[in-house]
């Protein structure tokens, strides 16, 4: 047939580019230059297939659950014959490894291959082609199959320990495929408890001897400043609701040792996932695991129709890198979506480990609904919980103790948005959306940018009145707890943990009632941190932060307003915006949504910030705008609207960054509240290509945090 097509091409004249489909007969072997994506392709490179005569390049994924999902063309995977697709090593001749070759013609590192296959895979990791011949290594006691000359005599080398060998394969014991559901009939034991010793050597656990801050040199100090909305309110004069700022930032990482980190990642190898999304996943799986350190530790969890740990919590030595990076590189996908049995494995593996690094984690992807749990059929939608999904153990404020984030990924177009950010808010996660499948990388890449970096644990803030006539009215705090108590005189923000140079920003409310008999200024309230130094465990407390004051003259002759005020009152109220039009869109009435975030942009677009041209009020219109765009119809809403507000949201209200796809750049990030650690992850992620540089498109920030001036 397709010589038939090409004929006609010929008779009709027809210089034009055409796809020409190739029968069965037609059909060639394995691409030896690596063939279009499949389940197997992994951490290694390749190159989707193209016509010779027009080169047209042919679908990638014809599963309907990813064909709207395009990869960008400077993403396409290229075969490296300089790198081997397993370990994501130099495989240059010359370098002291052998080096195998096979009959499709991609090569590996020996050992690599030999590991990959010793438990009877022998499929090509990247082109699925079926080995007839497979790489084997045996003792010098073993008498399998050496290789001998023509007259018969053993080449071996006398210094060497072991023989190589290639050994044919009998084709009755060909094993045709590794199908994930293979890796589910192992049984688990019973309680997780395998875990491996965690490496105290790598990152110091000495103890100061004092909790002094004078004294204290594993990390810095927080910083800590306020800000009063404005200068002054007469002794005449009662103001509700004086607003103050409480601005904390984190120190900067140090150069010499981290906090060592716990990390689970939770992967969706369901059906929906096949061709490019499961290539695209290993890829960033593979860029996690060579950007963890020895000291910290990794657990992966995969789940279809159920869920199987894969291998339990490892440092990543460079022995647990290379398995690591092979259990990733063996997965395929099939079955359902089942979220809430993966979860439940992930806090079994955090709640049985013996060991415990001090920063423990979870990230969870998904492109589905969970199809077991929220939406089986005996569960009708007004009885739906969707943090049902999330074992009572993990959830913040649990009895158990057991606070571990998760910080959920959704993917594409028909995942669960309801559900993940449910998730990511119940413990005290992010949630971010991941619309264009380029980005996968990146956006676990800005994550452990931070979880790698965590410098603050437990952060606990306490602001206390010192006037004796003022009583608090509230404390915008998001998504953190607070609290005020019974006498109202003070107010209590738990924060936890904060990576490095990572800023969180508070507005206590005041009330502040008439008095004459008042002196001509008024200390306002007064603040205390208390938190724990992630590597020496010690407690750092710190009260000696400078008065909030305000001046009480007669008469007002010159009123300062404070800009920094002013801004965050914009991200709250922009952020409360988004979750009103959310509920609208959510009732049905797109039209009220649009109306709601308008009013919003109108309203920013009057204050004092918005009018001194501030870039974060710029930025917050914009991203109002796009909100606005997303909720132009039910469809679009459906398919990115709820998913981009969810994920502004989440960002907003725990004033950490997460992922968003942009409808102008598909490949950007929204970096709100990115810090430089998180920055240098994804500039890594960009620039670095399983090892070797490769030309990636910049992510544009649409939120960025200007410099605050000093407080007045």
């Amino acid at each position: 047939m397709g010589s038939k097509w090409r004929k006609a091409k010929v008779a009709l004249g027809l210089n034009m580019c055409l796809y020409v489909p190739k029968t069965l007969e037609e059909s060639p072997a394995p691409d030896t230059a690596g063939g279009g994506f499949s389940d197997a392709i992994s951490l290694s490179p390749t190159t989707p297939h193209r016509n010779s005569e027009c080169h047209v390049d042919m679908p990638t994924t014809p599963t309907p659950s990813s064909s709207g999902l395009r990869l960008p063309k400077q993403h396409s995977f290229k075969s490296s014959k300089s790198t081997c697709t397993i370990c994501l090593m130099s495989m240059k001749p010359g370098q002291g490894h052998a080096i195998f070759t096979a009959e499709c013609s991609h090569s590996f590192h020996f050992n690599c291959i030999t590991s990959n296959v010793k438990h009877g895979n022998q499929i090509c990791p990247v082109c699925r082609a079926k080995w007839k011949e497979i790489p084997f290594q045996s003792p010098l006691t073993d008498n399998i199959s050496q290789p001998r000359s023509r007259n018969g005599h053993v080449h071996l080398s006398q210094d060497d320990a072991w023989m190589t060998v290639v050994r044919r394969i009998p084709p009755a014991r060909l094993v045709t495929n590794r199908n994930i559901s293979t890796l589910f009939q192992t049984a688990e034991p019973g309680v997780f408890d395998d875990d491996e010793v965690v490496d105290h050597q790598s990152f110091g656990n000495q103890k100061s001897s004092s909790t002094d801050v004078a004294n204290h040199h594993s990390i810095g100090v927080i910083e800590v400043k306020t800000w009063p909305e404005i200068s002054a309110v007469s002794k005449s004069a009662s103001h509700k609701n004086f607003t103050v700022l409480v601005h904390l930032k984190a120190p900067h990482a140090g150069q010499s040792s981290r906090a060592p980190v716990d990390l689970v990642t939770v992967l969706d190898v369901s059906g929906s996932m096949a061709g490019t999304k499961l290539a695209l996943l290993k890829r960033a799986m593979g860029f996690v695991i060579q950007n963890l350190g020895p000291a910290d530790r990794l657990s992966v969890i995969v789940f279809s129709s159920t869920a199987r740990r894969l291998f339990p919590l490892r440092r990543m030595s460079d022995t647990g890198k290379q398995e690591a990076l092979q259990s990733v590189n063996s997965l395929s996908s099939n079955g359902g979506t089942n979220i809430a049995e993966a979860l439940k494995k992930s806090a079994k593996i955090m709640t049985d480990r013996k060991w415990k690094n001090p920063v423990s984690s979870i990230i969870l992807l998904s492109d589905g609904q969970d199809t077991y749990t929220v939406n089986s059929p005996s569960v009708s939608a007004t009885q739906i919980n969707y943090k049902s999904l999330l074992p009572v153990s993990m959830q913040r404020n649990a009895a158990s103790g057991l606070h571990i984030p998760v910080h959920a990924f959704g993917f594409g177009a028909d995942h669960d948005a309801v559900s993940m950010h449910s998730i990511s808010e119940t413990s005290g996660g992010t949630f971010s959306f991941i619309e264009a499948e380029s980005v996968i990388q990146d956006a676990f890449a800005q994550c452990i940018g931070g979880l790698l970096s965590v410098v603050v644990q437990e952060l606990h803030v306490e602001v206390e009145c010192v006037h004796p006539v003022l009583h608090l009215c509230s404390i915008k705090a998001g998504s953190y707890n607070s609290n005020l108590t019974s006498d109202s005189r003070r107010g209590n923000i738990q924060v936890g943990d904060l990576y490095a140079d990572e800023e969180r920003d508070f507005l206590v409310m005041i009330d502040i009632p008439a008095d004459d008999r008042s002196s001509n200024d008024m200390t306002l309230v007064k603040v205390k941190c208390t938190y724990k130094d992630p590597i020496s465990k010690d407690l750092v407390t710190l009260d000696d932060v400078r008065d909030v004051k305000i001046e009480r003259p007669d008469t007002i002759r010159q009123l300062v307003v404070s800009m920094e005020v002013d801004k965050q009152r914009n991200r709250l109220r922009s952020a409360g915006a988004m979750a009103e039009a959310r509920a609208a869109a959510e009732n049905g009435d797109l039209a009220a949504a649009v109306s709601v975030l308008e009013r919003c942009r109108k309203t920013l677009s009057e204050t004092v910030s918005a009018e001194a041209g501030d870039r974060l009020c710029i930025a917050l219109d914009a991203e109002l705008r796009e909100m606005q765009e997303r909720m132009a119809n039910r469809r679009v809403y459906e398919s990115s609207g709820r998913a981009y507000v969810l994920s502004g949201l989440s960002s907003h209200s725990w004033q950490r960054a997460t992922a968003r796809g942009d409808s102008t750049d598909s490949t950007s990030l929204i970096q709100a509240y990115q810090t430089p650690s998180m920055a240098d992850m994804v500039s890594r992620s960009q620039t670095m290509y399983l090892g070797s540089p490769a030309p990636r498109p910049p992510l544009r920030s649409m939120l960025s945090f200007p410099a605050r001036k000093q407080p007045r």
